[in-house]
């Protein structure tokens, strides 16, 4: 799926094929030698060749070649990953990908904490990104979490006007549900958060300010795309057209 991309300049043929995966550049250079790619019908002998992705219709052997230029994943993203382009200690999210996805050098957007798990979508599409991280859309993030101690319709109450936090931010008012309790040797509360803003730690950080602990911290939705819970930790699939729509008609973080 996802968009063929409008591309309105010009590309020399070998780049707009190592992107899409095809080879690298002298593999296609002895492609192009051998006359096995075609542009619109006719034979192109030089992989220097300019297109127009985005219009030509290119052939490798035959076979056609759908260009995309940008890339839509869901990624159900495990603990003990970090929501980073590169890092030099830990493993990042972008090493969770197979090859043909990270050929489009995706980003994630937003990021979800080292420990935290759930919906991250990793995109190259820079424009969608910033329409879903701006802070004036104020886009619905829910998340589920396991806290310690008793939640109760006070913190229900307390959440709903907005707290405030260890530097005295106030956070915009946030729908926290109550959905079970487990009593042991200590008080575990099952909860679901939506918050309209990504203050750094928000979530956990809402809990400390009304005297709890989040032990465990799922996403589950941004704006109207919902995780699909049928994705494995670690596992990340592109998203359907439908789900795109979804994005494109909210306008993501932890």
């Amino acid at each position: 799926m996802s968009g063929a991309g409008n591309t309105n300049k010009k590309q020399r043929i070998d780049k707009v094929l190592s992107h899409m995966g095809i080879g690298s550049r002298s593999d296609i250079r002895k492609q192009a030698k051998q006359g096995l790619i075609t542009v619109n019908g006719a034979v192109v002998k030089d992989s220097g060749f300019h297109v127009d992705p985005g219009q030509d219709v290119i052939e490798v052997g035959g076979e056609p070649v759908l260009y995309r230029e940008y890339i839509y994943l869901m990624m159900n993203k495990p603990p003990g990953v970090l929501s980073a382009t590169e890092d030099k200690r830990d493993r990042t999210v972008l090493d969770l990908l197979k090859a043909e996805y990270a050929l489009f050098e995706p980003f994630p957007v937003g990021r979800l904490d080292k420990d935290t798990v759930g919906l991250l979508l990793l995109t190259n599409d820079g424009k969608l990104a910033h329409e879903l991280l701006s802070p004036r859309k104020h886009v619905p993030k829910t998340y589920e979490a396991t806290v310690e101690g008793e939640v109760d319709a006070a913190d229900v109450a307390a959440f709903a006007a907005g707290v405030e936090l260890e530097d005295g931010y106030v956070t915009l008012p946030a729908s926290l549900r109550i959905l079970s309790r487990e009593r042991g040797s200590k008080v575990l509360s099952y909860i679901s958060l939506t918050i309209t803003e990504g203050k750094f730690h928000q979530v956990k950080r809402m809990f400390v300010a009304v005297g709890k602990k989040v032990v465990f911290l799922k996403r589950v939705s941004m704006g109207e795309l919902k995780l699909d819970e049928s994705l494995p930790l670690g596992a990340c699939r592109e998203l359907t057209a439908e789900e795109l729509e979804l994005l494109r008609g909210g306008g993501a973080e932890e």
